[in-house]
């Protein structure tokens, strides 16, 4: 006979316990959304990581050193993209007049301009970029300076020795 008291009085706690947490999170519904917002802003952070070319990135003009555009480099099963975000020069084409291939004609803003980037040691390899302002599209590789702050951007036609370095400067949170 004290088992079966013994199972109800334990039942009984644990019911009592979970209408207590159920009341508490009805009085207080904004902690779950906190708790929600902090892990997708954790998220947001791991994702950029400086030993990693993922994240969002200013580029500059080559010839006036001034900020050109916003870009975005992800990774899907080991390959990485660049998107362009937002134009920053206000001189820039808004559309790819100069494109040769399916991007021709189409918004810049929005964009995938860098494809094809894998990793090859402390540098990545084996992509291609295209330069929205004359439609060509070179061969790219990439590797992170000054602790991942940094990004130098080779683009070439042929071999790395015929082509220009671009340095890319990481975006702090909260573009």
């Amino acid at each position: 006979m004290e088992k079966v008291i013994i199972t109800i009085a334990m039942v009984d706690f644990a019911k009592t316990k979970r209408v207590r947490s159920l009341q508490a999170m009805k009085k207080r519904p904004f902690i779950p959304s906190i708790a929600l917002l902090l892990s997708l802003w954790a998220w947001k952070i791991l994702a950029q990581t400086p030993d990693s070319i993922t994240g969002i990135w200013k580029t500059f003009d080559d010839d006036t050193q001034q900020p050109a555009a916003i870009v975005q480099i992800s990774e899907k099963n080991g390959v990485y993209s660049g998107v362009i975000l937002k134009i920053l020069d206000p001189s820039a084409p808004l559309v790819c007049d100069k494109c040769t291939d399916n991007r021709k004609g189409k918004p810049i803003t929005g964009m995938e301009i860098l494809t094809g980037l894998k990793k090859a040691g402390d540098s990545y390899s084996g992509g291609l970029i295209l330069d929205p302002d004359d439609g060509e599209i070179y061969r790219a590789e990439m590797k992170l300076k000054d602790q991942g702050s940094k990004l130098d951007l080779r683009a070439y036609i042929g071999i790395p020795l015929l082509g220009r370095t671009q340095t890319w400067i990481r975006e702090k949170q909260g573009l």
